[in-house]
């Protein structure tokens, strides 16, 4: 936990856009960076980074998405409507983290107040800052393919060295400003043996250490198929230091529960492992965070 402390003041990127910036890293996707991204469609081939919802209670699903039809084709009427709400944090539905998801003592990301998020939604950092979208460059790091393997067992934890190793096999650069997605295998394996309680059971992660490389790399996001941390953490009193990290000292937005298994095999096929990443959160007034669909186009 004292590294983690420490940690939480070296690796920060509070004040550097000024004490009332709220994007975080995302200063780090400039005009230049967009269009960097747009230059890497070449064949106008889109893959979808988003599970489809699920609606079943299951050991990682503990709130399904509610879906209730209002109208159906069974009257006589001209329409179908439909109800749908989520709880969408967790370890089961794609979505993206705002930066006022996570306190640390006292302070979110820039040293807003925790007490900006009140019973009316966050009044700062809210995903509503997202709202012009997200469009830079993705990059796919596949750590199952790194190790020959279909899928991490729950126990594998990530290293920096693991990063590195796979931008000298892939022979790409993590750069600032990129979207940067890890694969674990993590659907793979849940198709191949079924769901798991992933707070009781694990999973397959980032080590704490990472965060410093993802510094380093001034990533502008980070994505991955779990929760990006490995489970349990292993450090006494931090269950999430890679969520904490990225979101409450450099102001990293992050994409939980995406699903990579059609971006890998993509990407293994062309054997070329960037593209451009577009997003669009859903702009909730004061939200914690969206449900969303990311694309990679090649």
């Amino acid at each position: 936990k004292a590294d983690v402390d420490r940690m939480m003041t070296e690796l920060s990127n509070w004040g550097r856009w000024g004490k009332e910036d709220q994007l975080g890293a995302l200063n780090l996707i400039t005009a230049a960076k967009r269009k960097q991204a747009a230059a890497l469609v070449t064949e106008g081939a889109s893959v979808s980074l988003a599970r489809n919802t699920n609606f079943d209670a299951e050991a990682d699903n503990s709130n399904p998405y509610k879906h209730t039809m209002n109208l159906t084709g069974d009257g006589e009427g001209q329409w179908s409507v439909d109800t749908f709400s989520v709880l969408f944090h967790g370890y089961q539905h794609t979505h993206m983290d705002a930066l006022c998801h996570i306190f640390y003592q006292g302070k979110m990301y820039n040293g807003f107040s925790q007490r900006e998020v009140t019973a009316k939604g966050a009044q700062k950092l809210a995903i509503t800052n997202l709202k012009q979208g997200i469009f830079t460059r993705g990059i796919l790091m596949d750590m199952a393919a790194l190790k020959d393997k279909p899928y991490l067992e729950l126990d594998v934890t990530i290293y920096p060295e693991d990063l590195e190793a796979w931008e000298k096999k892939a022979g790409i650069k993590v750069g600032a400003g990129d979207a940067v997605f890890i694969r674990t295998g993590r659907w793979a394996r849940r198709a191949a043996k079924g769901s798991w309680d992933v707070e009781k059971d694990g999973s397959a992660g980032l080590h704490a250490s990472c965060a410093r490389w993802l510094k380093q790399r001034d990533v502008a996001i980070l994505g991955s198929d779990a929760a990006s941390d490995v489970l349990p953490s292993g450090i006494e009193g931090v269950t999430h230091p890679v969520h904490l990290l990225t979101l409450n000292a450099m102001g990293v937005h992050i994409f939980d529960n995406c699903d990579l298994e059609a971006l890998g095999e993509a990407t293994a096929k062309r054997k070329r492992w960037s593209f451009l990443l577009t997003a669009a959160p859903i702009p909730i007034t004061g939200g914690t965070g969206s449900p969303l669909n990311p694309i990679a186009t090649f």
